[in-house]
């Protein structure tokens, strides 16, 4: 019997981010701000610049504007780096 930790069990590695966000519009575009205005206070000890961009994700999900600016930095960045080392 396989358990449901093992690694045994087959799982997709790209799970969806829809899945961990509020399925309530208005409680995702608040997050989404809170996390960019969360970043730009990126120099105190817990807040980080990490917000920024994970606010952006979020926002992403309700508007078509940030969606689009968010692919089109995806394909630059998997150009750009495809066969460089990290």
């Amino acid at each position: 019997m396989v358990s449901e930790n093992s690694p045994d069990k087959k799982t997709p590695v790209n799970r969806s981010i829809h899945s961990r966000i509020p399925s309530y519009r208005p409680a995702r575009i608040a997050l989404g701000i809170v996390l960019i205005l969360g970043g730009l206070a990126g120099f105190l000890p817990i807040l980080g610049f990490w917000m920024i961009p994970l606010g952006v994700v979020v926002l992403s999900v309700d508007f078509p504007f940030i969606r689009r600016m968010r692919r089109r930095f995806m394909v630059w960045f998997g150009r750009t780096f495809r066969n460089k080392d990290l």
